[in-house]
């Protein structure tokens, strides 16, 4: 694991315990585009690995892209960060809810956005009111304003749009705090998360609901998933043919090795039926 230190140089007890737990051996006191360059191709003092799992800002995204392309690099989990957030919020929606939420992505860094799509325009006027109110005491103030410089509210003529957009923009958290949301999550083909209701706010999935919080990001969630338990294992498969088999397969196999001019190919199946 690798994982920046603080200003005292030490790494957080809250973060070595996780790793303890979690079967961690080795750590490195690392972060950013270095500690993903160091891990995919390995230093004196890093060994290389085989896949690296893990969210940044546009940096470190942009580091990890670059490996995956790379020969001699190796494979990434998926694109993931700077962090992004889309809600969608109907007239009953709750604005000091709807505005945390908001904030609570916003604040993660300068280059993040966040997105509030709603079919209501008074209910928008509440929340960025609501937005402006939560804002001015908060530590990160400064960061948090730069990330909602860079995003946007869309007001559309109902839901059905609203969901339309949301499938182009693809989000990283999708929020959904809206009149009965489980009526609408057939109509989601593109997002990362999805938070149902009031009360799934996006800081559970970062910390304790148990989904993961490494997802695709700016987009990329129409071709990603998640990071999951399949992320860390690989699939090898096996086959075996007998006689009888290779006799019944063999003339389709045949047909198709032809049909794209691979004659050795065909010429495999063939001199086992005829022998």
């Amino acid at each position: 694991m690798c994982t920046p230190p603080g200003k005292d140089g030490k790494i957080p007890d809250v973060v070595l315990y996780a790793a303890k737990l979690s079967g961690v051996s080795q750590i490195y006191k690392i972060g950013g585009a270095q500690a993903i360059a160091a891990m995919g191709y390995g230093t004196e003092t890093i060994p290389k690995v085989y896949k690296v799992f893990g969210p940044g800002n546009q940096y470190v995204t942009a580091a990890k892209m670059l490996l995956s392309v790379d020969p001699y690099g190796c494979a990434i989990d998926m694109p993931a960060g700077p962090s992004e957030v889309l809600i969608i919020a109907d007239k009953n929606a709750r604005a000091d809810f709807v505005a945390a939420d908001l904030l609570s992505q916003a604040e993660h860094g300068p280059d993040s956005q966040v997105v509030l799509v709603s079919d209501s325009e008074a209910k928008v006027d509440e929340i960025l009111t609501e937005v402006d109110k939560q804002l001015a005491p908060l530590p990160r103030k400064e960061i948090t304003t730069k990330a909602l410089s860079k995003s946007f509210a869309l007001l559309v003529n109902d839901l059905e749009e609203a969901f339309e957009f949301s499938n182009q923009y693809a989000p990283e958290h999708l929020i959904l705090n809206i009149k009965d949301p489980n009526d609408y999550l057939d109509k989601i083909q593109n997002a990362g998360s999805v938070f149902i209701g009031p009360y799934s706010c996006e800081s559970a999935g970062d910390y304790a609901s148990g989904t993961n919080h490494t997802l695709p990001t700016y987009g990329y969630a129409k071709m990603y998933s998640g990071v999951n338990t399949e992320s860390f294992m690989k699939q090898i498969t096996f086959q075996e043919i007998s006689r009888e088999g290779i006799n019944k397969l063999g003339p389709t196999i045949e047909k198709m090795a032809e049909s794209e001019g691979l004659f050795a190919h065909k010429n495999a199946v063939t001199i086992r039926i005829n022998e």
